[in-house]
């Protein structure tokens, strides 16, 4: 007979609730945890975050979150792994019929429209796969940031540095605080692959051996651009070249802290778009934060220079002399 008492939490390892959540993060601090205080959080052992304490029956120990993620992901991954063998299986078999009927005059490659994820991530498979020397990748920071986006580029970086194929990745210093891009780049981070951050960035862009470039043509990532025209690539590795030589390596100090005047890195950054007269939402997009954090910054740096308006911070911050600042980004 069923125990009527037993309590269970209806949601996902992704919807960790409040409770689960915080007995994990007591439980990761302390290196163990009392079974008793986790009876109102019975999803903690049934995610297998927490397992018995060998040493004693009345204590339990936290999983690490890299070994939690770790189990969570292989399922997803040779899940895209079967997926991108199948890709590459059909293009295969339509390739001898792709010129038949058709002028090679007639044909052009340069800019080619991909609608839908599966279509575009069969592109980009196409493409990772056919690489032999480098890939310029350029990622924002998205709220939109899933496992399964995750493992997809996990599964194309592993399969590229293998063949020895060298990889740039620029993200957003927000990236830094992200614990799923960290956990990413701890897997992949050596000799051949490299990733940096910069306060921000234009866009998505991925870049395949200086050849093919794939950019959106939209904001909900369903239509993207794949660019094979020369001029256009070469344009699109300049820009990229532009934005690294100003980044800093991703294990270098973090930009968050404060310099000689009291502003840190992204709180200049912040009051650079704030006198050019961008809101709120508009800076908080640019930079790859969410807008209650951008808010935060906007009120330390009001706190700083004493301000009692928005309208009076603008004209403190150009008054103030901050945006001219040695060292300050560019």
């Amino acid at each position: 007979m069923a125990n009527p008492t037993k309590a269970t939490h209806p949601h996902a390892v992704t919807e960790l609730c409040e409770e689960g959540s915080r007995l994990y993060a007591d439980a990761l601090r302390a290196g163990r945890i009392a079974r008793t205080d986790v009876t109102t959080a019975p999803c903690l052992l049934e995610f297998a975050l927490l397992h018995p304490d060998p040493d004693d029956e009345e204590l339990l120990r936290p999983v690490p979150p890299t070994v939690a993620l770790t189990e969570r992901l292989h399922p997803i991954e040779r899940d895209i792994a079967e997926r991108r063998e199948l890709s590459i299986r059909i293009a295969d078999a339509f390739e001898p019929f792709m010129n038949l009927g058709i002028p090679a005059t007639a044909i052009d490659h340069s800019i080619t429209v991909l609608e839908g994820g599966d279509r575009i991530n069969a592109a980009l498979n196409l493409a990772t796969a056919q690489s032999q020397v480098e890939m310029l990748t350029i990622q924002p920071s998205d709220d939109r940031f899933s496992e399964r986006s995750l493992t997809q580029g996990l599964e194309r970086d592993r399969a590229l540095i293998e063949r020895g194929v060298r990889i740039r990745t620029l993200y957003q210093h927000t990236a830094r605080y992200s614990p799923q891009k960290l956990a990413y780049v701890a897997q992949l981070a050596n000799g051949k692959a490299e990733y940096r951050t910069i306060d921000e960035v234009v866009e998505r862009l991925i870049v395949c051996d200086e050849t093919v470039a794939f950019i959106p043509a939209r904001d909900d990532q369903q239509v993207a651009l794949e660019l094979r025209h020369p001029g256009l690539v070469r344009y699109l590795v300049k820009v990229f070249e532009f934005m690294w030589s100003r980044s800093v390596p991703l294990s270098a100090g973090a930009p968050y802290e404060p310099v000689a005047d009291g502003i840190t890195d992204i709180q200049y950054s912040i009051a650079k778009l704030l006198v050019e007269g961008h809101v709120d939402e508009a800076i908080a997009r640019r930079l790859g934060m969410n807008v209650r954090t951008c808010r935060a910054h906007i009120a330390k740096l009001a706190s700083l220079l004493g301000s009692g308006s928005r309208a009076q911070l603008g004209y403190l911050i150009a008054q103030s002399g901050i945006l001219e600042r040695e060292g300050a980004p560019q």
